[in-house]
């Protein structure tokens, strides 16, 4: 059995790769990808967290969390595709005003 130190240590470092991608990168796509890693890295901790104590509330909140990923994946690459449409580019920089 694998103890629940490891986990978070894992689930730590996850969170801040994701943190360093989403301040350092600046394609949407990769943004949005910093994001995902950093929500699956509060999924890890929240199994994990579940699984040390015998309580099934950590796997509840990892439902919600997924759920929640996925309606901003799903709105937000409506976003980035629009946006790559009519700018041209997928770079942050260059989308700063949301009129055409």
């Amino acid at each position: 059995m694998v103890p629940t130190n490891y986990y978070l240590i894992l689930s730590a470092i996850l969170f801040g790769l994701g943190i360093v991608a989403f301040v350092f990168k600046r394609n949407i796509i990769t943004l949005f990808m910093a994001i995902e890693l950093m929500l699956n890295a509060v999924n890890l901790a929240f199994v994990a967290f579940s699984q040390s104590l015998g309580k099934p509330d950590g796997e509840v909140f990892v439902l919600f969390v997924i759920v929640v990923a996925a309606a901003e994946a799903a709105v937000g690459l409506g976003i980035v595709i629009l946006t790559a449409r009519n700018r041209h580019s997928l770079n942050v920089e260059r989308v700063d005003l949301l009129k055409l």
